[in-house]
């Protein structure tokens, strides 16, 4: 059985290599580094399928030096420290230093990547690790210090079009076909940027068309073959949280569109209903905030309507608190004052409660002069007096400022009409 066709059109060389070309494109930084036949250890951060493998091996070949691969998902901490032993005894003092490649190293637990950082250090391997996943949630910090970060793009559409002609023409298996591409929408919204997933499709395609010599590659065939579009989402990975910061930064940008899109991009990866619901709850609170107190409600309101209903039909209240939240005036005073007392606290410790404002339970309390001058504020017009509530070395500090949204305006001319001059 001869290999899938995405092995068969791996490339063995730089020249033949897809994309990213702010990396090894020429006077790039990557292929810089591999022309002086000298590289330092790396990581490779990019979507599966953009070719992070691929050119891990073209540099092993390309250095003409040992090339040790362990997956993240199969070796343990014995496996690391045997591969180092093999450097180790296996190297010369003027070759360069073997190559340890490590597939999806953000699946290595601490320990994993703790046995590595002295051979890395010492220049005993070079690492090269490839991941999915954000580093700086991944990998240990000590570990990422050794290493280069080099980010990989998902492949464009001239890129994949590239891949797919050249397949057609070059490929041993499907070059025996004649092959004519008439659509290829479908086929570069299935692959979303993923150059394996792009010639899995390929091949699914032209297979099922039997033995028949000529084969058509349009939408309607592509679509009718895969049934459904499988999207890209990890609920525990990067994407997860871009995601959800395209939700929330759409919201506070008043774009209920935007907002509506990213939650459908959401609900149709199965991400957690609860999740999205917390998320308006905070976005109701941070960002409409002052502005529109009943946005808080209606997202509470869509969190509690989620938790009985469930999907399909939770996706109803989200959507309306969605558009409600993204629609209404923003206001983030709030959230901006409690952080700004909070930060005052820390500066400033635990500053006394005036004695007028503590309560005078006992008659000892009561003789030291607790409560003493308090001013119900019932018993004045307007239930309101001036008086102090803050401690006295903080007696001039101010942490709300009322923003300007209508809502707003009116508790700034109420506050105004109180204080006067404290709060202009």
């Amino acid at each position: 059985m001869s290999e899938p066709l995405a092995e068969r059109m791996r490339p063995r060389s730089l020249n033949d290599y897809v994309g990213q070309k702010h990396l090894v494109g020429e006077g790039a930084v990557l292929r810089k580094m591999i022309d002086s036949g000298r590289i330092s250890s790396f990581i490779l951060w990019g979507p599966p399928g953009v070719g992070k493998t691929t050119l891990a091996q073209i540099i092993a070949q390309k250095l003409d030096t040992p090339f040790y691969t362990l997956s993240a998902v199969s070796s343990g901490v014995k496996d690391v420290r045997e591969v180092i032993d093999k450097a180790k005894n296996g190297r010369f003092f003027s070759s360069a230093s073997p190559i340890l490649f490590i597939d999806e190293i953000h699946r290595f637990s601490k320990s994993q990547q703790d046995s590595l950082l002295g051979a890395v250090e010492r220049g005993i391997v070079t690492l090269i690790g490839a991941t999915t996943e954000n580093p700086s949630f991944e990998v240990i910090r000590p570990l990422l210090s050794r290493c280069q970060l080099y980010v990989l793009k998902p492949l464009d559409k001239d890129d994949l079009l590239n891949l797919v002609h050249r397949a057609m023409t070059e490929d041993v298996e499907l070059s025996k076909r004649k092959i004519t591409l008439t659509e290829s929408g479908a086929l570069l919204r299935y692959s979303g940027g993923d150059a394996r997933k792009l010639l899995n499709i390929l091949e699914l395609v032209v297979e099922s068309s039997g033995d028949n010599v000529e084969v058509e590659i349009n939408d309607a065939i592509v679509e009718s073959r895969l049934q459904s579009n499988p999207l890209a989402y990890d609920k525990d990975g990067e994407m997860h949280y871009d995601i959800i910061s395209a939700f929330i930064k759409s919201i506070r940008g008043s774009d209920p569109d935007a907002a509506l899109y990213w939650l459908a991009r959401m609900i149709e990866g199965g991400e957690d209903p609860q999740f999205i619901a917390r998320r308006l709850v905070i976005s109701a609170a941070e960002d409409i905030g002052l502005a529109n107190p009943n946005a808080l409600l209606i997202a509470n309101a869509a969190f509690d309507a989620v938790m009985k209903i469930g999907w399909p039909e939770g996706r109803i209240p989200l959507a309306e608190a969605t558009v409600y939240l993204a629609t209404s005036q923003k206001s983030n005073s709030a959230y901006l004052g409690v952080d700004a007392a909070l930060a005052k606290v820390r500066q400033s410790g635990n500053l006394p409660v005036p004695l007028h404002l503590r309560n005078a339970p006992t008659k000892l309390m009561a003789e030291l002069g607790y409560h003493d001058g308090y001013k119900y504020p019932h018993d004045y017009p307007g239930h309101f007096t001036e008086q102090q509530y803050l401690p006295d070395d903080l007696k001039n500090d101010r942490f709300w400022k009322g923003q300007h949204s209508p809502a707003e305006e009116k508790l700034n001319n109420w506050m105004n009409q109180c204080w006067e001059d404290r709060f202009k």
